[in-house]
């Protein structure tokens, strides 16, 4: 929900959504990049990137990285401070997502579906570098994306505090960057399980999907439990039954029944402005401007993609910057006009900086379906 965690200009493209190529052909075209050693060509070469930040990449073979076999590797220079952690937490639904996991030594762990096909990505911090290792039919592409994900596209410096909680919260957390996955649906699809319902159930929901319908990940994740979300088609052929089972009413359940077979032109919401890229996401009936935020957010990095709609989110921010927890949506809104363009950074800079109002009632009990 709200509580974890740009400008309307359109997006530098990531590999699978560069013109007049397809999936196989984008990654064929990686490939043979690769053999060649161009590999900090496609979207690493963001503006952050191409001022300055050095990127290596070495493949063992021309061939995509086996399941099983050596990963794809690469290292990148980030241009500023960058804190992992809180770049990356977003993408992390709940303390036991198989698709996400953080190690004791600060290692993250992503599996996620690809344009290209599963991959899994390892990225831990060496020195000032960042270092990547990726398996599967996605790896080039997850390599390739490195940069972006970990908010090289993100401009940091647009933003201009108006309020002294948000100053210091930012000179305290100066490693704060959006990131941008450039996939829609990975994101899209947990938010719609969180409509409406406690963290608790949507993770618990998301869980016993993943594991129950998705793919183990590639490479050496055995002992990490991590799975690939369904494709598509995996998840359009889940069984009502199972729906129930995973504690999802009919409303989410049909919402994401009715996304997946539009996938192909939400994914294309990634490249984007954001107002367009919200548009089309709620073409889809049952998915509003709450759903739309908390998607785009992560897929493109959108800075002023603020989550309206939110339960508790309106009150954590009129605490913050105006004394007043019994905000609403408007009030909220009218607070955040001095941050045009950087609304959804702003709330995150507010969630960071601990001044959250004491809860005055109980917590929302969690429902269930699975046994009606």
């Amino acid at each position: 929900m709200a509580g974890r965690f740009a400008p309307g200009t359109t997006r530098a493209a990531l590999p699978h959504q560069t013109a007049g190529r397809g999936p196989a052909a984008s990654g064929a075209a990686a490939s043979r990049a690769a053999a060649s050693g161009a590999a900090a060509s496609g979207a690493a070469a963001s503006g952050a990137a191409a001022s300055g930040a050095a990127a290596s990449r070495r493949q063992s073979a021309s061939a995509p990285a086996s399941p099983e076999g050596p990963p794809l590797t690469r290292e990148w220079t980030p241009p500023a401070p960058l804190d992992l952690r809180l770049v990356l937490g977003p993408l992390r639904r709940g303390p036991a997502d198989p698709t996400f996991r953080m190690t004791g030594d600060g290692t993250f762990w992503r599996a996620t579906r690809t344009p290209a096909g599963p991959g899994t990505l390892r990225i831990a911090r060496r020195g000032d570098r960042i270092a990547a290792a990726a398996w599967g039919p996605g790896a080039d592409w997850l390599l390739e994306g490195l940069p972006a994900l970990l908010g090289a596209e993100d401009d940091p410096d647009a933003f201009v505090p108006r309020h002294r909680l948000l100053a210091l919260t930012r000179h305290r957390r100066p490693g704060l960057r959006l990131l941008r996955t450039g996939l829609v649906l990975e994101s899209l699809i947990p938010s719609v399980l969180e409509q409406k319902v406690t963290t608790d159930e949507a993770y618990r929901a998301w869980r016993h999907l993943v594991r129950r319908f998705g793919t183990p990940a590639p490479g050496p994740t055995a002992d990490l439990g991590l799975h690939v979300m369904p494709d598509p088609r995996g998840w359009a052929m889940i069984p009502s039954w199972e729906w129930h089972k995973a504690n999802v009413d009919a409303k989410r359940s049909s919402t994401i029944l009715r996304a997946v077979r539009v996938a192909r032109r939400l994914e294309e919401a990634a490249t984007m402005p954001l107002p367009e890229a919200q548009t089309r996401l709620q073409l889809i009936p049952g998915i509003g401007p709450w759903t739309a935020a908390e998607t785009l957010q992560r897929s493109n990095g959108a800075a002023d993609a603020v989550t309206v709609g939110d339960l508790h989110l309106p009150g954590i921010v009129g605490h913050a910057l105006a004394d007043n927890r019994d905000a609403d949506d408007e009030e909220m809104l009218r607070l955040l006009t001095l941050y045009e363009g950087q609304r959804h950074r702003a709330t995150r800079l507010i969630l960071l900086s601990g001044r959250i109002p004491a809860r005055r009632a109980p917590r929302m009990q969690p429902g269930n379906i699975v046994n009606l």
